[in-house]
C-alpha cells in the first residue's frame, strides 16, 4: 500500500531542504573564508614565532567564526533531519549554550577588532588616549580574555534560561510529545532573545564609538594635510580602517535589526522571513572576513597569489 503525502508536507519538506541547501553553501563559504585567514596567520606565526596584536585578533576572530559556522550549520542540519529529539534534554540547552558562546564570542573579539584599529590608527591630543595607545598592545590579550570570559557567562545564563521550560516539558517529553514541548520551548525563548540583544547592542556602541572617533581623526587628520599640502601614509592607514569598521558598522545593523525581525517570527519557523534572516545570519561571518582579508595587505597578497597560482 503506496503512503500518500499530503501537499502541505511536501511543502515543508521543500523548504526544509531549500535552506539547509542555501545555509549549507553559505556556512561552508565561510568556514572556508575565516580557514585561509587562520591558516596564513598560524604560517606566519610558526615562522616569525609571534604574532603583533592585530594577527593575534584576526587569529582568534577566524576560529571563533569557523567554530560558530560549524556548530550552527551542524545544529541546523540535525534539526531538519531529527527535529524532534533535539528538545530532549540536555541537547537543546547545550546547543543554546554553545549557539550563544561561540556568536557573543564573534560579537566581541569583532568589537576588539574595531577598537583596537580606532586606537591604534587615530590621532588624538588626549592624554588619555595617549596612554590607551602606549598599552593598547599590552592590553588585547587581557581584552581577549575578557571576551572569552563575557561569552562563557552569557552562553551560561542562556543554558540556564533554556533548562527552565525543561521542568515544565518533562512530562511530555518522557512520553513523546515532542509538538507539545516544542510550542511551549518557543515562549521561553524570549529571555534567550533579550539576552542576545542586550550583547549585541554593548557591543554594536563599542563599533559606533570606534566609527566615530576614527572618521573624526580621519577629518581633522585631512585638513592639517591639505593646509600643508602633504601626503602620509597615516592617511592610507585610516581609509582601510574605516573600510574595516564601516562594513563592520552595515552589516552589524542589519545583523541587529535581524535579531528583532527573529523575536517576532520564532514562531512562524517556515515564513519566507525566516529564510532571508538565516540566509543574512550565515552571510556575514564569512563577507565581513572576505573584507578583512582585502584590508589587509599581506593577508590579500596571499589570497591573490594562491587565486593566480590556480588560473
Amino acid at each position: 500500500m503506496e503512503a500518500c503525502h499530503s501537499p502541505q508536507q511536501s511543502n515543508v519538506t521543500s523548504y526544509g531542504a531549500t535552506t539547509v541547501a542555501i545555509v549549507t553553501l553559505e556556512a561552508f563559504a565561510g568556514m572556508w573564508i575565516n580557514a585561509f585567514i587562520v591558516c596564513v596567520l598560524c604560517l606566519a606565526w610558526v615562522k616569525k614565532k609571534t604574532l603583533n596584536s592585530n594577527e593575534k585578533i584576526l587569529l582568534l576572530l577566524g576560529c571563533t567564526r569557523i567554530c560558530c559556522l560549524c556548530f550552527s550549520w551542524a545544529y541546523l542540519f540535525l534539526s531538519f533531519i531529527y527535529p524532534n529529539y533535539l528538545y530532549v534534554h540536555p541537547i537543546l540547552q547545550l546547543a543554546v549554550f554553545f549557539n550563544a558562546f561561540f556568536d557573543h564570542s564573534n560579537l566581541w573579539v569583532s568589537a576588539c577588532l574595531c577598537g583596537f584599529y580606532c586606537i591604534k590608527i587615530a590621532n588624538f591630543r588626549n592624554s588619555f588616549f595617549i596612554y590607551l595607545k602606549v598599552k593598547i598592545d599590552r592590553m588585547v590579550p587581557w581584552l581577549l580574555l575578557g571576551s572569552g570570559i563575557l561569552a562563557l557567562t552569557v552562553g551560561i545564563i542562556a543554558y540556564d534560561i533554556a533548562d527552565k521550560p525543561h521542568c515544565n516539558n518533562h512530562n511530555s517529553t518522557e512520553q513523546g510529545n515532542f509538538g507539545k514541548a516544542n510550542i511551549k520551548m518557543d515562549k521561553h525563548f524570549f529571555p534567550s532573545f533579550f539576552l542576545s540583544g542586550f550583547g549585541y547592542a554593548a557591543s554594536f556602541m563599542a563599533v559606533i564609538f570606534s566609527a566615530v572617533f576614527l572618521l573624526f581623526s580621519l577629518w581633522t587628520h585631512k585638513r592639517k594635510m591639505q593646509k600643508n599640502s602633504v601626503k602620509d601614509l597615516s592617511m592610507d592607514a585610516h581609509i582601510r580602517a574605516m573600510k574595516s569598521i564601516f562594513s563592520f558598522l552595515v552589516m552589524y545593523s542589519i545583523n541587529f535589526v535581524c535579531l528583532v525581525l527573529n523575536m517576532v517570527y520564532v514562531t512562524k519557523k517556515r515564513s519566507h522571513m525566516s529564510l532571508l534572516i538565516l540566509v543574512f545570519q550565515y552571510t556575514f561571518p564569512g563577507f565581513h572576513s572576505l573584507i578583512l582579508i582585502f584590508s589587509n595587505p599581506k593577508l590579500e597578497m596571499t589570497l591573490l597569489k594562491i587565486l593566480w597560482q590556480q588560473t
